[in-house]
């Protein structure tokens, strides 16, 4: 078969092929016009999932009869001074977006510059154009793509539901919402009632108003501010306190020099940043942004504009985890989990026993109950209501200095179950589950002593040995020098199992056996790609676990306060290094509430 020059409706067909993937992808080029036109409120309308209709409007700066005319040819764009690909400043740029539409769809285009006496129109219908014409339009743009896909039909076998196209557009929407908080946004359309989003004040309130309309008022509630900068890149935001989670990592938008992108790079980075608060399985909501000088990314990466590619990406990901962690570090006792509110939700109150209820068909009634156990005395049954044990350890009232109530964690008062400290405040109570706390705590400081001059080691007078399959023991082995950073010294000794000579003076008495299987099971979902750093977090993460104090361990008044002050001065105490909150709080106020009394 001869070369041949294909004919330019193909050659538009297909690069429309590469921009228009979906009814949401032409969104986000119209809207992205609409955002670089310099238009401060923008609507968009959609029928059929897009598929049928879509219509954007905006008051931005329109365009000139002479500009219309050029808009719909390839690759002509007013985004670009002169023929630098480095200094782009603008989210669209190739001179792509309106021909692919225009060459697999009905594209009307309307629009009127400051200097023109009207607004002009122009239509373009699988990629003929007819002649540009004298229109209404009082201000901006307004581009109605109708038919989507007519010129090209066998890619409407490849869409989804109307439902599902038009959930892809709310979410393209969504996302250069919270990019732009100054501009308005109403987003409408037959399989949704109409969403407005009202332009914010300018910095860091504004934005956060913005995110907590989209996003929700739990992630208001709990963001946290996060900046970094350093040489020319500034990283900002907001990232939820890390009890507020998703079971993927949808919740998480990040945006570079306001165009929104997927980018493995950050995400990677925002994994290692929350890696020492969240479970394995959990996944932060954040939005973060991005911003440096043009010339330090690149952004023609993806015909899409989806992605992007950093000069220097190991200085972008460096400030990404600093001001996540100092953010989150910041705010170490602030979770979710540990607020009132989430407290008083997981009360239900029982349902009234219906008026015919009789006692004796209770499961507490015992079977063949005898008269004198059926019918107590009132003062015999007020008296058992109250018999429930003694409490793990108490802590008189006037055995407490009241200078520890004004304490953020209070005064320790008992120790219920072995496992749970309750604590007074001057305004409410507080529940501290032991071993989460003391986690942390034991967590924080062999980082402290990493950082410092490594682990304090204790030799064994006599080594441990323990036995475990050869592949195991290779594994613990091959990362034998980074258990030693944490003073936990192993050898081989002989075919299938290890010799502890040394653990870490923090951890006290520990039972190696347990600990080197745990050890070994974290190793065994590594890979070489996997940071060294994270690697040792997730050694000292183990190791936490392993030297702290044990649910069913009874503690004496003074070790609960104790360990109530270390908390108090420990980062991050307000979860345990697995993700799992290390107390609960109540108000008085809510207090009362439960109880009717407010």
């Amino acid at each position: 078969m001869p070369v041949r020059q294909l004919p330019e409706t193909i050659v538009n067909r297909i690069a429309a092929g590469e921009v228009v993937e979906r009814p949401a992808s032409v969104v986000k080029e119209l809207v992205e016009n609409a955002i670089d036109a310099g238009a401060s409120r923008i609507d968009i309308f959609s029928d059929g999932g897009g598929r049928r209709k879509i219509v954007i409007a905006d008051d931005g700066s329109g365009m000139t009869q002479a500009d219309l005319a050029l808009a719909v040819d390839r690759h002509a764009t007013s985004k670009l001074d002169d023929e630098d690909l480095l200094a782009i400043r603008t989210l669209g740029f190739r001179g792509e977006a309106l021909p692919s539409i225009g060459a697999v769809a009905r594209l009307s285009i309307t629009t009127r510059h400051a200097r023109e006496p009207h607004a002009w129109a122009l239509r373009v219908e699988g990629g003929d154009k007819t002649p540009i014409a004298p229109a209404a339009l009082s201000q901006g743009t307004r581009v109605e793509v109708a038919d989507l896909f007519f010129a090209t039909p066998a890619r409407l076998k490849f869409l989804k539901t109307d439902r599902t196209e038009a959930e892809a557009i709310r979410e393209v929407v969504r996302r250069l919402a919270m990019a732009r908080p100054d501009i308005a946004f109403t987003l409408a359309g037959e399989e949704r009632a109409p969403v407005t989003w009202a332009a914010a004040l300018p910095g860091a309130p504004g934005q956060l108003i913005r995110l907590g309309d989209i996003l929700g008022a739990d992630f208001r509630a709990n963001a946290i501010e996060v900046r970094s900068e350093r040489e020319g890149v500034v990283v900002g935001g907001f990232a939820a306190a890390p009890s507020l989670t998703r079971a993927n990592a949808l919740g998480q938008y990040l945006f570079v020099n306001g165009r929104p992108v997927r980018d493995k790079l950050i995400l990677g980075a925002v994994r290692g940043a929350y890696a020492d608060y969240l479970p394995r399985d959990r996944h932060p909501v954040l939005a973060l942004f991005v911003t440096l000088d043009s010339r330090e990314v690149d952004a023609n990466v993806h015909p899409a504009k989806t992605e992007v590619r950093f000069r220097n990406a190991g200085l972008v990901r460096a400030l990404i985890v600093h001001a996540l962690k100092e953010g989150l570090a910041r705010e170490g006792r602030r979770t979710a989990a540990n607020s009132a509110s989430s407290v008083i939700s997981t009360f239900r109150p029982g349902s009234a026993p219906p008026a015919n209820w009789d006692w004796r068909s209770s499961p507490s009634y015992p079977v063949g109950g005898n008269a004198s156990f059926a019918t107590p005395s009132f003062a015999e049954r007020t008296q058992a209501a109250f018999d429930v044990g003694a409490p793990s350890a108490d802590v008189r009232h006037h055995e407490v200095a009241p200078d520890l109530l004004d304490r953020p964690l209070g005064a320790a008062r008992t120790q219920i179950h072995e496992t749970y400290i309750v604590s007074q405040t001057r305004g409410g109570l507080i529940v501290v589950d032991q071993h989460a706390a003391h986690e942390r705590i034991v967590y924080e400081r062999l980082k402290a002593s990493l950082d410092a001059n490594g682990v304090q080691r204790q030799i064994l007078l006599i080594p441990d040995i323990v036995e475990m399959d050869e592949a195991t023991v290779e594994r613990l082995l091959a990362r034998g020098d980074e258990l030693a950073r944490f003073g936990l010294v192993i050898e081989s000794f002989g075919p299938g199992a290890v010799a502890v000579r040394e653990t870490p003076s923090l951890l006290g008495k520990t039972d190696a056996a347990s600990l080197l299987r745990d050890l070994a099971e974290h190793m065994a979902e590594w890979d070489e790609a996997l940071p060294l750093e994270r690697r040792l977090m997730h050694v000292a993460a183990t190791m936490a676990c392993h030297g702290s104090v044990r649910a069913g361990r009874v503690l004496k008044p003074e070790e609960m306060n104790a360990l109530l002050r270390e908390m108090e001065s420990t980062p991050n105490s307000g979860q345990c290094n697995h993700g799992r909150p290390t107390y609960v709080e109540l108000t008085l106020t809510d207090i009362e509430k439960l109880f009717g009394r407010r």
